[in-house]
C-alpha cells in the first residue's frame, strides 16, 4: 500500500506550535468493488506516539485486526499498543451496510461506494502526550475518482484536520468510484456536489439551491467549515438525510423544498453548521432549531412568502400536538415538529424583551461555536442571556404536559 514512500512525507506542522509533541498517522485505505471491502491499515510514525490505542468495534463491520506489535481484543475493543519506528495495525471494512426499512447509509456496487469516512477508521480513544497530523491515502481502482471534504494533497491523498482533538481521525461523508460532480466557492465554503454517473443527480440545480441559500445561513453560522461535500444518490441508498462533518448524504429524489414548505437540504445544512448532539433529553433542541431554519432561512431569502411560512408553522405546531413531551431520548416526526413551534415562539420572546436586538440566532450561534453536547440548561441559559430575563417558552410545563419535573 506504498506506505514506505507515503511515510517519507514532510510531517504536517503548521498548524502546530514548535513547543507541542507531534506524531503522524497515515490511514490507508483500499477499497475492493469485488470483495465489498475496504483494506485498511493505520500507520504512525514519530517520537512521541501513543502508548495505546482502544478501538470501538461495536459495529461488527470491523474484521481480521493484525499488527506486529501487541493487539489484544476483548468483546467490541481492541487495544493496540504501538511500538517501534513504524508501528502498523490492519483491518478489514465490511463496506455495505443496510438500515431497517431496507435502504442503505453505506454501499458499494461495480462502479461506486458511498459511505461515510469516520466509519470506514474506526473510532479510537488514545492515550498520548502529543498531537497528531494526519493523512488518508486511498487506493481505487482503475478510473475511479473519489470526493471528499478535505484538501486533497496530491491523487487520492487527503490532509486531515480536527484542531479539538489530538488523535485526529477522518470524519464525514466519502464517495469513490465512476462520479460525476459540480462545485463552486460559495459564501467563502468550497462546496462540492458528486454523485454517481448516469443517476437522475440535479448536481447543478443543489448548487443553485446552496447559492440561494447558504450566504444567508452563514449569516447564523460564521463558523461554517470552510469545505462542504453533498454526496447524493438514487435507491437503494436510503431515501432520506444525514449530515456528517463538513458534508451530507441526500437521496437524489429528496425535494429541495418539500411540499410542507420545509427543506431537508437546509435541515442537514444546519446541523453541519452547529454540530451539536443533545444528552438523553435534549436532542428536541438539535432536531427543532434545524427544522424551524429550514422554513426560517426559506423566508428570509424569498423561497417562500410570509403568508406561506406561517401556515406551514402552523401546520408543524398542529402536528407537534400528537408529542406528550419534548424531553426524550430522540427525536423524530410529531416530536421535531413541537420543536420547531417552540424555537418559533422562542424567536418572538427573545425578540420582544431584547427590543429586537437580539433573537435565537443568537443562541444557535454560541451553540454552533462551542459545538458538542448541547442540554436543555445550557440551551435555557443562552436564552436568557440574549432575551435579558428568564424565558417562559422554555418553563418545564412548555415542554412536556406531564407534571412539571417529570420527563419520564
Amino acid at each position: 500500500m506504498m506506505l514506505k514512500r507515503l511515510l517519507t512525507l514532510p510531517l504536517l506542522l503548521a498548524t502546530l506550535s514548535p513547543a507541542v509533541q507531534a506524531y503522524e498517522i497515515l490511514y490507508s485505505a483500499e477499497i475492493s468493488p469485488n470483495s465489498k471491502l475496504a483494506e485498511v491499515e493505520m500507520a504512525l510514525s514519530g517520537d512521541d506516539m501513543p502508548s495505546k490505542l482502544v478501538l470501538n468495534l461495536r459495529s461488527g463491520r470491523y474484521q481480521d485486526l493484525e499488527s506486529d506489535t501487541p493487539l489484544k481484543i476483548e468483546g467490541d475493543k481492541a487495544t493496540w499498543q504501538p511500538e517501534g519506528k513504524n508501528p502498523v495495525l490492519k483491518y478489514r471494512f465490511v463496506i455495505d451496510n443496510q438500515r431497517s426499512n431496507g435502504g442503505y447509509d453505506s454501499r458499494i456496487t461495480k462502479d461506486w461506494a458511498i459511505l461515510r469516512s469516520d466509519k470506514l477508521i474506526a473510532p479510537v480513544s488514545a492515550t498520548s502526550r502529543g498531537r497528531s497530523t494526519a493523512r488518508l491515502k486511498l487506493e481505487l481502482p482503475d478510473q475511479w475518482y473519489a470526493a471528499l471534504p478535505y484538501p486533497e494533497i496530491e491523487d487520492n491523498l487527503y490532509e486531515l484536520s480536527d484542531p479539538k482533538r489530538k488523535f485526529v481521525r477522518p470524519k464525514g461523508w466519502m464517495i469513490v468510484g465512476k462520479i460525476g460532480s459540480r462545485q463552486d466557492m460559495i459564501a467563502g465554503t468550497e462546496t462540492r456536489v458528486a454523485g454517481p454517473k448516469n443517476e437522475n443527480i440535479r448536481r447543478q440545480d443543489i448548487l443553485a439551491f446552496l447559492n440561494w441559500n447558504l450566504p444567508e445561513l452563514k449569516k447564523i453560522f460564521p463558523l461554517f467549515p470552510d469545505h462542504l461535500l453533498i454526496v447524493t444518490a438514487d435507491d437503494p441508498m436510503w431515501r432520506g438525510g444525514l449530515s456528517g462533518t463538513r458534508s451530507l448524504y441526500m437521496h437524489a429524489d429528496r425535494p429541495l423544498i418539500s411540499g410542507n414548505r420545509t427543506s431537508s437540504m437546509i435541515h442537514e445544512l444546519v446541523h453541519v453548521g452547529t454540530g451539536i448532539h443533545g444528552d438523553d433529553e435534549s436532542d428536541w433542541i438539535v432536531e427543532g432549531l434545524a427544522e424551524f431554519y429550514s422554513l426560517e432561512i426559506l423566508r428570509r431569502t424569498g423561497g417562500i412568502s410570509e403568508t406561506r411560512y406561517q401556515e406551514a408553522m402552523d401546520k408543524l405546531i398542529k402536528w407537534g400536538k400528537k408529542a406528550p413531551s419534548l424531553l426524550v431520548e430522540r427525536s423524530s416526526g410529531p416530536i421535531t415538529a413541537r420543536a420547531a413551534g417552540v424555537m418559533q415562539q422562542l424567536d418572538k420572546e427573545i425578540r420582544e424583551a431584547s427590543n429586537g436586538k437580539a433573537s435565537i440566532d443568537d443562541v444557535a450561534r454560541e451553540l454552533a461555536r462551542t459545538r458538542g453536547e448541547v442540554t436543555l440548561e445550557r440551551f435555557r441559559s443562552l436564552s436568557e442571556k440574549a432575551a435579558g430575563k428568564p424565558v417562559d417558552t422554555l418553563a418545564t410545563e412548555n415542554l412536556t404536559d406531564r407534571a412539571k419535573g417529570s420527563s419520564k
